[in-house]
């Protein structure tokens, strides 16, 4: 026996039809049928069910009304209907609209490392600010929301969407990277930071923080590389998949029994079976470590003692700032701070810039400074300050994100060729690109430039000693450095063909 089917009301494709608004005054508001008297919705869109609501609630009372009457009633009801939308939906907007911004300015206090206490003060200023600029809209910054909670939960909730992002990133990655760097913070708790950069199918790279992990207890090896694996695992990467690590080159991170790295390869290598794996020591690190290999302590021993002699002293401190003052120098002297990387090229080239008023005022105070009366320490003090601004234009060059390998393969590249220029100019007595340096030379006798040959070849074999990875990376990196000139016999097979096409079109 079969059975009748159901009838769908969904499929039938019943359409409001336009002569129902005047004869039954309903109106259609997202798809269904709506009373323009009650505001009551019908659920079934036909017309019987229209007229047997009109008929039984509506129709002793506009059954009278009749032709330009009954229409102009009915466009009366549309346009009331309409003013009473058009309030809701811009009190929805507003609502929105302060919601949206209150995350915003969340977000800004989280950026800037602020107290989420932060947030009501933002508030209070806004509100001064609508009261004098927009007093007819301070009421919509009064609707947003910042108190202390607030901003922590917005802060929370919006590291958790970016968690979330990152992981679904994470699944996209051909290859990835990863650097840690682990360090003591002021309360003596060791944080680890963790990095990772990756890249998609689009070659589209994506670098980001992935957490800080606090080292409560130990920090060996081992507690150091289950913290890596655990915010690595948790992020959902494929171990197969990475193809360097960066470390801060402490003992614990490169021990090559049971250091950091080690561990990591092993792991690598026994998910891509054996495939290659590279390390490397923080290059900015690096870079920091070759300028200790200058060894002119006696120069700098008497710079920290000069600096701190004026700088740790009220007084001191103040009088020399006054005896600047007088000879309309506007900036002083800043204390030298080991932990600063460019910190030494600051302190030097404050310290050469004023060194006629640091030798007048201690001088004065009965401390003076003989060395700044001797043309050899000077020459000295003039190599320092020319050779660590170089030093440290570098450094800035490889900050910042958003770089690759072998963007810092060239700064560095270019630099080891200038310090091989510096070395043949100086040796011949030409101290062209030591600006300082030339200066103190011209006002003494018999000045030996030659004498700091030997300081420039020694940074320059720091520099290809602590940067040797590099050398034997060369190869994979020409490819990318400059393809329309690498040999098609240097890059990888698969890859030959294809350069080969790309350089002859």
């Amino acid at each position: 026996m079969s059975l009748s089917k159901k009838r769908k009301v969904d499929t039938e494709c019943r359409i409001f039809q336009e002569k129902w608004t005047s004869s039954y005054m309903f109106t259609e508001v997202n798809g269904k049928p709506v009373c323009l008297v009650c505001m009551r919705q019908v659920s079934v869109l036909k017309e019987c069910n229209i007229r047997r609501h009109y008929e039984t609630q509506h129709g002793e009372k506009y059954n009278s009304l009749h032709g330009e009457l009954r229409k102009q009633k009915v466009n009366e009801m549309l346009v009331g209907l309409r003013k009473q939308q058009s309030v809701f939906t811009r009190s929805r907007e507003v609502s929105d609209a302060a919601v949206k911004a209150s995350y915003v300015i969340a977000s800004q206090v989280a950026l800037a490392s602020k107290p989420y206490s932060e947030g009501g003060f933002v508030k209070n200023c806004m509100l001064k600010a609508a009261e004098i600029v927009c007093p007819e809209k301070r009421q919509a910054f009064a609707n947003i929301s910042l108190t202390r909670n607030t901003v922590a939960d917005r802060i929370s909730e919006q590291s958790a969407d970016l968690d979330s992002q990152l992981k679904r990133k994470v699944e996209s990655f051909l290859a990835f990277s990863v650097a840690i760097d682990e360090s003591t913070d002021i309360t003596d708790v060791a944080q680890l930071a963790i990095f990772i950069r990756g890249v998609d199918d689009t070659l589209t790279v994506t670098e980001e923080f992935l957490e800080l992990v606090p080292m409560t207890d130990t920090t060996t090896a081992e507690d150091i590389f289950r913290s890596v694996v655990g915010a690595l695992d948790r992020v959902g990467v494929d171990w197969s998949r990475a193809v360097s690590l960066a470390t801060d080159g402490a003992p614990s991170m490169i021990g090559k029994k049971a250091g950091v790295v080690t561990k990591f390869r092993e792991k690598v290598q026994a998910a891509n079976r054996g495939g290659d794996f590279w390390t490397f020591h923080c290059i900015l690190h690096q870079q920091a470590l070759c300028c200790k290999s200058l060894k002119m302590d006696h120069v700098m021993e008497v710079v920290v003692r000069t600096v701190n002699f004026i700088r740790a002293r009220g007084l001191n401190h103040r009088q020399f700032d006054s005896l600047l003052s007088d000879c309309n120098i506007t900036h002083g002297l800043s204390y030298h701070t080991e932990v600063r990387w460019l910190s030494r090229g600051a302190v030097l080239k404050r310290f050469f810039d004023l060194r006629g008023e640091i030798g007048q005022f201690t001088e004065k105070k009965g401390k003076p400074a003989k060395e700044l009366q001797c043309p050899l320490w000077l020459q000295d003090l003039a190599f320092m300050v020319d050779i660590t601004e170089h030093l440290n234009n570098l450094n800035r060059m490889l900050q910042g994100r958003k770089k690759i390998v072998t963007q810092y393969y060239d700064s560095i590249h270019a630099f080891k060729l200038k310090l091989t220029l510096w070395e043949t100019q100086i040796a011949s007595g030409d101290p062209a690109h030591s600006p300082r340096l030339r200066d103190v030379c011209a006002a003494s006798v018999n000045p030996d430039v030659k004498q700091y040959k030997d300081k420039i070849s020694g940074l320059l074999r720091d520099f290809e000693k602590r940067f040797r990875v590099f050398s034997e990376l060369e190869t994979e990196f020409a490819v990318f450095r400059s393809p329309f000139t690498v040999r098609a016999s240097d890059v990888p097979v698969d890859m030959q063909l294809e350069i080969i096409d790309l350089q002859c079109d």
